[in-house]
């Protein structure tokens, strides 16, 4: 085992933690603020011939107005399971349908349910630097691994230490920006 060996794994280690990152940046796209956006319901599971289905790939979201989205199916059968699904979600918005299109209004958030929001976001921000403290633990068991079985230095290990605290540290300061922004644009009024 070389440095270039530790060079992969810590690529790699980067990639995981980035996918992290992205996971966190669609669960936050779906957190609803003060403004209509169609990831609030884009990935809103909709039981379509007996299996949940995102809504995005049943129908287009725009946004006409900024407090509210219309939702036009691509199969008029399935805007009732469309309407179903928005009303059993936690979202808290009553689906108006004409028969060929749904309209979602959203009332502005009162304070209380701002301060659920930012709870629930802090609470999903937490799991992602869970997953990035748990890619670099199992990064660094590795190339201790690897120094106990003299397949790299001592020295090197210090090297691939330092490296992956670098990047772990980047990645968690990048969710906090991204905890931020978004709580800023919920607490927005």
């Amino acid at each position: 085992m070389t440095t270039d060996e530790i060079k992969s794994m810590l690529k790699d280690a980067e990639v995981r933690m980035h996918g992290a990152i992205v996971s966190l940046s669609d669960d936050l796209a779906g957190i609803r603020t003060g403004r209509a956006s169609p990831a609030l319901v884009e990935k809103l599971p909709v039981e379509y011939y007996g299996a949940p289905t995102p809504l995005m790939q049943l129908a287009t979201i725009s946004v006409p107005e900024p407090r509210s989205l219309m939702i036009k199916p691509f199969d008029a059968a399935s805007l009732k399971e469309i309407e179903r699904a928005i009303r059993t979600s936690d979202l808290g918005l009553n689906p108006n349908s004409d028969g060929k299109v749904i309209h979602l209004n959203l009332p502005p958030l009162n304070e209380e349910r701002r301060r659920e929001l930012v709870k629930h976001m802090h609470h999903r921000l937490e799991e992602a630097r869970i997953a990035v403290r748990n890619i670099r633990r199992d990064l660094h068991n590795d190339m201790r691994e690897f120094e106990k079985e003299k397949m790299i230095t001592e020295d090197d290990l210090k090297r691939g230490e330092e490296d992956l605290q670098k990047l772990t540290d980047k990645h968690v300061e990048e969710i906090a920006k991204l905890g931020q922004n978004k709580e800023k644009e919920i607490l927005e009024v």
